[in-house]
């Protein structure tokens, strides 16, 4: 349906000479495989006419439904819901992507015009009376005749008006409205302030001397990065998203070490007052804690947990305390062993500090294992990794072909494209990969799509996977690290969730699942990056194409579980900070002033508080909780390892590249979406009735 206004939207200003009209490449079919987005044509100043001619055919659309005579249907109402804003979620799906991976200045200020507009549109949605009047009719009159995915739609779709605030009265309605757009413009601004404090703290070094221990690559990359950023200096440093760096693992000089860290765990916790965040943390935490106030619920924790897994903040804080009890003695073994090593070395009154912690392990890690990242990276190159790791572990247990696509217009050069073949030769998706940092591109590594699967839209599914590894200069190839390679099997997991699915409807299909269930597929498929078979297949010297010797083969696979106290101290301990701040009435949340020492004191009283083990990501640039979807959901890392191992378990006792498995794992989880529910589904194919998290340590070495 074509909305009023949408013509003069498809065309480009005129200037002193009148110009030929240009038709919006965001606003028609795109012509490519798959309908992905014609990068060729699309230009910046395409996605504000864009997304202002999307919204009002949306509008269009949610209106032809409250003005339908008829009575209520699950036709006429649900399902008309259901396939209104196509558009928008077409021109919405490229431009955060682009928001997300490669956000130029322009791209930033658009953002800026188009959340306010896409939250008020969502407001007028949620909270339109009559639209909702006919949900509920539906819902009060079909769902018990309703069967499948049908009535799952229905329940989703109800469920979700409710939890919005439907049913409240009109001053609590308003005061909602007010909260969604108030948190959506903070959020906005927390994006772009976590972004320049990132960028911003990077460390210059002068000498090259400085940088000792470092490999030639290593070197070459903070040259590449200083060059990228201004050149203020010959060789920088630049700080990636989580609290500890990579580069701490081999850099000599112990003095660059604590600014590279400091760097890090201060880039914006008002250091630089310019960078602070808490002001942003604080009143997005409040406005939380007084939306599920609103909707009767004592926290934020108790109103997002009711639709996981997990259910209760009760039933999560009893799992983390049950692993905080067994971590905690390991914990303290292993720093002790650390500071013991270091003094071997620097004397006995030598103190183990954060951003030594890194480089010393390193060091005892070599000398009892006799293995470093230096060793194995010529072994990890990022094409191997993907096309004889990543994609071959696809084929073997679920049949997946992959042909690279060079004729797919792409966002970025950096990109790649490649088309997904089934195992019976038919074209099941397409898949972009975008692994390389770059100041425009925020921190992390993530999953999402151009387009969702839908056999009701007839749509195949276009995904991506983004990371954020160094990038070699021309002529050199990109190594990884151990822990690059397996965020690469991990971000594919999420990917083939999407890619195998199978589902009716787009609301229901591929990741559109509960955030601790969401996180079980990747975390599953890391497991294969250490399969024998898949390893030697892709673990190949990128000079010589030998696999890597047996010796050190058995080193390095024996070093992934060395000293792993650490990963599930830290990761406990942002979990428990992002539970802290949303446990929280909003009369007792925090001021920005109040903050840091709310956070130092969250993690004294559950047993982690620990200067050797600080949080994964600190409250100040904890992105997942402030400017992502895990608001109370960062413990879904760990709920869903448990399931992951579990899986894990199965396909080892069947065969770990069993294809009879891996179709039982695309029937069972993989292909299903949100269609049923997700421990049924875990029940299904492990015939376990509740998952057993004492496997979690065990696999973890601890």
């Amino acid at each position: 349906m074509m909305a009023i206004g949408i013509t003069s939207a498809l065309t480009m200003p005129f200037g002193a000479c009148q110009q030929a009209q240009r038709e919006n490449p965001l606003l028609v079919k795109s012509e490519l495989p798959f309908g992905a987005p014609d990068f060729s044509k699309i230009q910046t100043a395409d996605y504000l006419p864009a997304f202002e001619a999307a919204i009002e055919q949306t509008r269009q659309e949610i209106a032809k439904i409250v003005e339908n005579e008829d009575s209520a249907t699950f036709e006429n109402t649900i399902l008309a819901y259901e396939e209104s804003g196509q558009l928008l979620d077409r021109v919405s799906r490229v431009f955060f992507a682009l928001t997300e991976a490669d956000k130029t200045e322009e791209i930033g200020e658009i953002e800026k015009t188009v959340q306010p507009m896409l939250t008020d549109l969502n407001n007028e949605i949620m909270f339109n009376k009559q639209l909702f009047e006919r949900v509920r009719q539906v819902y009060d009159k079909q769902h018990d005749a309703l069967q499948g995915e049908d009535q799952k739609l229905l329940e989703e779709i109800y469920k979700e008006f409710v939890r919005k605030g439907a049913l409240l009265p009109e001053e609590q309605m308003a005061r909602m409205k007010e909260i969604n757009s108030r948190i959506a413009q903070l959020q906005q601004q927390w994006g772009d302030q976590l972004q320049a404090a990132t960028n911003d703290a990077v460390v210059w070094v002068d000498k090259k001397e400085d940088l000792a221990g470092l490999s030639d690559a290593d070197i070459a990359q903070c040259q590449d990065d200083a060059a990228s950023r201004g050149g203020k200096a010959p060789y920088a440093i630049v700080i990636v998203n989580t609290t500890q760096q990579p580069l701490l693992t081999s850099l000599d000089n112990r003095d660059l070490r604590r600014q590279v860290y400091e760097a890090s765990i201060h880039r914006s916790d008002g250091t630089k007052q310019a960078n602070n965040t808490f002001p942003l943390v604080a009143e997005i935490a409040k406005l939380r804690a007084e939306q599920a106030e609103i909707m009767g619920y004592p926290c934020y924790a108790a109103y997002s947990l009711e639709k996981t897994m997990a259910k209760t903040p009760d039933n999560v804080y009893a799992f983390l305390k049950s692993l905080i009890s067994q971590y905690s003695p390991k914990a303290d073994a292993e720093t002790k062993a650390i500071e013991d090593f270091a003094r071997k070395e620097q004397g006995p009154d030598f103190k183990l500090q954060p951003y030594d912690r890194f480089y010393y392990s390193a060091k005892m890690k070599k000398q009892l294992l006799d293995i470093s990242d230096e060793e194995v990276k010529p072994y990890f190159n990022v094409d191997s990794v993907l096309i004889n790791g990543v994609f071959y572990a696809a084929n073997r247990v679920y049949g997946l072909t992959f042909k690279e696509r060079t004729d797919i217009p792409l966002y970025h050069p950096d990109m790649r494209a490649f088309e997904v073949f089934d195992k019976d030769g038919k074209s099941k998706a397409l898949f972009y990969c975008d692994y390389f940092r770059r100041p425009t591109k925020r921190g992390g590594a993530w999953m999402d799509g151009f387009a969702k699967q839908s056999r009701q839209r007839n749509q195949l599914p276009i995904i991506f996977n983004v990371c954020n590894s160094a990038k070699a200069p021309d002529g050199q190839p990109s190594l990884l690290t151990w822990d690059e390679v397996t965020t690469m099997f991990h971000e594919f997991g999420h990917a083939l969730h999407g890619i195998l699915s199978d589902c009716q409807y787009n609301t229901l299909s591929g990741t559109s699942v509960a955030r601790d269930f969401v996180e079980m597929p990747s975390q599953f498929n890391e497991s294969f990056a250490s399969i024998p078979e898949i390893f030697d297949h892709y673990a190949l010297h990128y000079k010589t194409g030998e696999p890597m010797p047996a010796d050190l083969k058995d080193r390095m696979l024996k070093s992934i579980n060395f000293q792993t106290a650490y990963a599930l101290g830290e990761n406990l301990a942002a979990t428990c900070l992002d539970l802290a701040w949303h446990m929280l009435p909003s009369k007792d949340v925090p001021t920005a002033d109040q903050a840091a020492a709310f956070e130092k004191e969250a993690l004294r009283q559950i047993g982690l508080l620990n200067e050797q083990i600080p949080p994964r990501y600190s409250t100040s640039y904890f992105n997942h909780v402030w400017g992502g979807g895990y608001a109370a959901g960062y413990y879904s890392y760990l709920w869903t390892e448990v399931l992951a191992v579990n899986i894990a378990d199965v396909f080892a006792q069947r065969g770990a590249l069993d294809p009879a498995t891996g179709q039982d794992m695309r029937d069972k989880i993989l292909s299903r979406g949100n269609t049923g529910d997700l421990m049924q589904m875990f029940t299904d194919f492990t015939g376990m009735a509740q998952p057993d998290a004492s496997s979690l340590l065990k696999a973890r070495g601890l």
